[in-house]
């Protein structure tokens, strides 16, 4: 659904902005023999054989640059700006911008839970059906990285996983599956034209996450249940925006209220990850040694 870190996007020079996926995505592409343009807040260095160019959505002087440095840009990957709930305001001049230089085709990253012209990227969604382009839209469940993040701390120092969510079944999803899922809406010959609902190949509690974590970490890892009220204060202690953490704090409440991901599991808009959580755990093991 969410990865609480860092950020892409795309063209056929695909223009990516540097995310956690995005070198993955890249790779893929440069592999596909597709050329990629990677974009960045400050424009840095990026790995070899990519080339990046300055951008930032809060800053519509930057957005020309990205059609100077490459003008047959014809492909895009949005991802919204980060720790905003807001985002379609910020991102409707540049996609405005981009259909007027002759893009017809965007792939945008948004959340399991959120439909078109909901908030946040359900605006972004809901706009780009109004613009009747070639379009897809992934929306993943939450990512296996954020136990790398926002639960590392209370992981190696707590032994203890913190959630809303009581005993809700959420289909956690790899960035590698997500990345496989975003190359293939870019590269197909024919859009994709509809949202994707991107789940893990099995639907877990966060009590049978924990048991994962206990399994391969060797000791015992627990589930600590909390309420949206307290999720909330505690991304905001990660400096999180207030508005940003109401909105994500009721997200994963909501898996509580409704018993979780189940009948999105059986969606006719449902892809299915290859990657099961318990093996990236197990790569990812000592990472969690306190």
């Amino acid at each position: 659904m969410y990865r609480l870190k860092s950020g892409v996007e795309i063209g056929r020079d695909p223009v990516i902005r540097l995310h956690v996926h995005a070198l993955r995505i890249a790779r893929l592409l440069h592999h596909a023999n597709y050329p990629v343009l990677l974009t960045s807040r400050k424009g840095g260095v990026v790995p070899v054989p990519f080339k990046a160019v300055k951008f930032d959505w809060y800053d519509p002087s930057t957005f020309e640059g990205v059609f100077a440095t490459d003008p047959s840009i014809d492909r895009i990957y949005l991802l919204s700006p980060g720790g905003s709930v807001n985002v379609f305001s910020p991102m409707k001049p540049f996609i405005d911008l981009a259909v007027q230089r002759g893009v017809e085709w965007f792939v945008l990253l948004s959340g399991s839970m959120l439909d078109s012209g909901q908030q946040a990227s359900g605006k972004v969604h809901e706009y780009l059906l109004s613009l009747k382009v070639d379009y897809a839209v992934i929306r993943p469940s939450w990512f296996f990285e954020n136990f790398l993040t926002i639960h590392l701390g209370t992981i190696r120092k707590q032994n203890t996983i913190m959630s809303a969510s009581g005993d809700g079944r959420i289909g956690f999803i790899s960035a590698d599956d997500i990345a496989d899922l975003v190359v293939s809406a870019l590269s197909d010959e024919k859009s994709h034209n509809t949202d994707h609902i991107l789940l893990g190949p099995e639907l877990l509690t966060y009590d049978d996450v924990a048991d994962i974590f206990t399994e391969v970490l060797g000791r015992k890892i627990t589930h600590t249940r909390v309420s949206v009220e307290e999720l909330k204060k505690r991304y905001i202690s990660f400096g999180l925006p207030e508005d940003f953490s109401v909105m994500l704090s009721s997200l994963d409440g909501e898996n509580d209220k409704g018993g979780g991901e189940e009948e999105t599991f059986m969606s006719v808009k449902k892809v299915s990850g290859k990657r099961a959580l318990r093996s990236f755990v197990e790569a990812n093991r000592n990472s969690w040694l306190s």
